[in-house]
This record gives C-alpha cells, structure tokens and sequence, in this order.
C-alpha cells in the first residue's frame, strides 16, 4: 500500500514500513511470555521418603491375585467365589496383612461392573496396594 500526498505537480510514494503491526504483536507476546514463564519454572516442594538403611534390600511380597473371568466369576488364588464371599475373603486378609498387594486379572470381555464390584470390596476391606494384571504386547 502506497501513502502519498495529492498534489498535481508529481505523485511520490512514500518508503516508510508501517511498524505498528509489528510492536502490537511484540507487545502481546513479551506479555503473553511475562505470564506464562513464572507458572512453568513453578515447583512443588516434596519430601520424599528415606530408607533407614539404603544397602539392605528387601523381597516384594508375592502379591494376592484375584481373577476375574469374562463370564464374571470371581477366583481368589485357586478358589471361586461369590462377590459377599469375596467381600469377607478380603476383609479377612486385609486384618491378617495390611500390606497386601492384591493383583486384579480381568478378562478383557468382561463386564467393567464385575471390575468395580471387585475393586470397590478392595476399598472397603482396607486394601490400599492394588495394581492391574496386563499383556506384553510382545
């Protein structure tokens, strides 16, 4: 876009870059930077736990495996059980070792409710430790 003046004599262009543009966007982002770099070198103080003694190590325990088949039977170990049996099974395992780590294998065609029935008579039994059973794609 040229800018010139009106005059009958001659008409000459003016050369000036319009620079305007340029210091608005500049502007917007040395905000947009101010803003945002304070939130990303942001950091939560943690304390993490220590061990009272790094060199020793210790054996995981071999976690409790509970089986949970596409048609919805629930097997404790080796025993198949009702979901009230499974309730108290747990509960009662739960008392005896609050460290247990209970492993859940579910058939990948079940129903997602047998999963949550499972997992919710975890919680109310007081486990804490529970992980998911999966396949090496490999």
């Amino acid at each position: 876009m040229a800018f010139g003046h009106f005059s009958d004599d001659e008409v000459q262009e003016s050369a000036d870059i319009n620079v305007t543009p340029l210091v608005d966007v500049m502007l917007v982002l040395l905000i947009v930077f101010m803003i945002t770099m304070p939130v990303l070198t942001h950091s939560i103080p943690l304390t993490l736990p220590t061990t009272a003694n790094p060199t020793e190590q210790t054996e995981p325990k071999s976690p409790l495996r509970l089986s949970i088949g596409a048609d919805g039977q629930y097997k404790l170990g080796e025993q198949t059980l009702s979901l009230t049996q499974l309730q108290n099974d747990l509960h009662l395992k739960a008392q005896a070792d609050p460290d247990l780590v209970l492993a859940i294998a579910a058939d990948k065609h079940v129903a997602y409710d047998h999963v949550a029935q499972a997992l919710a008579a975890a919680r109310d039994a007081g486990l804490v430790k529970v992980g998911f059973v999966t396949e090496d794609k490999s």
